[in-house]
């Protein structure tokens, strides 16, 4: 049986993301595991803004620190994580030195134009992560289903 002991959890703070850290921390607490809790502050590409990234980092660890306690409820050992730059690139580097042998994540379900333009940090992820990566996605609305056709028999 895998052995996940150390638990990545990135969070876009978006319902999506904290679908992930729930089941994230359900797992942690079931396999007595290590959960780290980790944002990626993304730059904008372009050129350089002078942002207020530490402003900015001071915001996503207190946001962190209130999830896991109000998720995680101590029902897990966690760790805090905030970094700075691309999040694919970043998440990708957090599991490797945290060595991160599952990472949980949300999947935002952008498809085409959107998904072709705005790329996707959960599909490089899954791609490249040197560990499993189970993905949740949004709820998605219920199939409809075809309208069922009454066979007539035939008389025998």
């Amino acid at each position: 049986m895998l052995q996940f002991d150390r638990i990545l959890c990135p969070l876009a703070f978006d319902p999506n993301s904290l679908v992930a850290l729930r089941l994230a921390s359900e797992l942690a607490q079931e396999r007595k595991a290590t959960l780290y809790l980790l944002h990626v502050i993304a730059i904008p590409p372009g050129p350089e803004v002078a942002l207020p990234f530490d402003k900015m980092e001071t915001a996503a660890r207190t946001k962190l620190e209130r999830l896991a306690r109000e998720k995680v409820n101590g029902k897990a050992r966690y760790e805090i994580e905030v970094m700075t730059g691309d999040p694919g690139v970043e998440v990708l580097l957090a599991a490797k030195r945290l060595g991160a042998n599952l990472i949980v994540m949300a999947t935002h379900g952008r498809r085409g134009l959107r998904h072709f333009v705005l790329g996707s940090v959960t599909e490089r992820v899954v791609r490249e992560a040197p560990c499993p990566v189970l993905t949740v996605r949004p709820k998605a609305p219920a199939a409809k289903s075809s309208p069922t056709r009454r066979v007539k028999k035939r008389p025998a």
